[in-house]
C-alpha cells in the first residue's frame, strides 16, 4: 500500500493531472470514478489506483486486474476532484486517422463503439464537428458527448483549444472520450480544405449567417464549425464556410455558450437525417 504522497507513483499522477506538456509526451491522461474506468476499453489501461477504502467495497469490481493501492488520504491528495470515488484509472492516449472522423470504414471496436451503432462497419454520411481555440475543457467535454449522442462522426479540435485530456474535459465527457473519433490539428484551414476535399460541406451559426439554421441542410457531409468562446469563429475560417447560418435569439442575448450551440446544430443535423 502507498501511504506516502512523496511516492513517485503519486507524484507522477499529480503532474498528469496538471500538465498537459506531460500527458502528450508520455501519451497518458487519467481518469478518475467508476464509470470511466467501466468504459475504458482494458487495451488502453496502464495502471490502476484505488483507495484503501474502495478496494474493501468493491471486490468485485476489481476481480482479476491487477492494481495498486493507496491509503486513503494519500488517494484524495492524487485525485482532481473534491470527493474522489476511490478509483483512478491511468490510460494510454486513443488516437485517430483522418478518414475515421468521417464515419467511412467505421471499425466498431478499436477504441470502442462510436455514436451509439452497432459494429455494422457501414459507412455513415459525414457529420464532423470543428472545434477552434475553445478554451473551457468542460465546453470541449461537453461537445463530445453530446457528439456522440448526436450521431457526429468525427471532432477535429485546433492546436489552441483546451486540452481534451485534462481532467475536467475527460469527466464532462462521461466515456466517450472512448468512442468519439477525434483528432487535435495544428493547422486547422489545412485540415478543413481536407474536409471540402471529401465533400464535406463546411457551416456555422454566425451573426453574419442569413438564413435560419434548421433551413438550411444538413443531410449530406457537414462540418459544423464552433469558434472561442469570447472571440467566436476566426476570419479565416468564417471565409472557408461554405454556408452561415443564424441561431436566433430573443431578449438581449447576443449569442450561445459553445456547447449549447453546438448541440443545437449536431441535433438539427440528427433530425435531418432521420425522419
Amino acid at each position: 500500500m502507498i501511504t506516502s504522497s512523496s511516492n513517485g507513483q503519486i507524484k507522477e499522477i499529480l503532474q498528469l493531472n496538471a500538465r498537459g506538456r506531460l500527458r502528450k509526451e508520455k501519451g497518458l491522461f487519467t481518469a478518475e470514478g467508476v464509470k470511466l474506468f467501466r468504459e475504458a476499453p482494458p487495451e488502453l489501461r496502464k495502471k490502476v489506483f484505488v483507495s484503501d477504502s474502495f478496494e474493501n467495497e468493491h471486490k468485485e469490481l476489481l476481480a482479476g486486474i491487477s492494481y495498486e493501492v493507496v491509503e486513503d488520504r494519500v488517494f484524495g491528495r492524487m485525485c482532481d476532484t473534491r470527493t474522489p470515488q476511490g478509483i483512478l484509472t491511468v490510460l494510454r492516449m486513443p488516437s485517430y486517422e483522418r478518414e475515421e472522423l468521417l464515419g467511412a470504414a467505421y471499425n466498431g471496436g478499436k477504441n470502442g463503439d462510436a455514436a451509439g451503432e452497432e459494429h455494422s462497419g457501414r459507412a455513415r454520411t459525414p457529420l464532423v464537428l470543428v472545434l477552434e481555440d475553445l478554451q473551457d475543457p468542460g465546453n470541449v467535454g461537453t461537445i463530445l458527448r453530446t457528439a456522440e449522442g448526436a450521431g457526429v462522426t468525427g471532432v477535429i479540435l485546433s492546436g489552441r483549444c483546451a486540452d481534451i485530456f485534462q481532467p475536467k474535459a475527460i469527466r464532462s465527457t462521461m466515456g466517450s472520450i472512448f468512442r468519439v473519433p477525434f483528432r487535435t490539428e495544428e493547422n486547422l484551414p489545412e485540415a478543413v480544405e481536407w474536409l471540402k476535399s471529401c465533400g464535406v460541406r463546411t457551416c456555422a451559426a454566425h451573426l453574419r449567417g442569413t438564413v435560419s439554421y434548421e433551413k438550411a441542410d444538413y443531410t449530406e457531409g457537414t462540418a459544423f464549425f464552433i469558434g472561442n468562446e469570447g472571440n467566436g469563429l476566426s476570419d479565416t475560417l468564417t471565409e472557408a464556410c461554405d454556408c452561415l447560418v443564424r441561431i436566433p435569439m430573443e431578449g438581449r442575448v447576443e449569442s450561445l455558450n459553445a456547447a449549447v450551440a453546438a448541440a443545437v446544430l449536431m441535433y438539427t443535423a440528427h433530425m435531418q437525417r432521420h425522419l
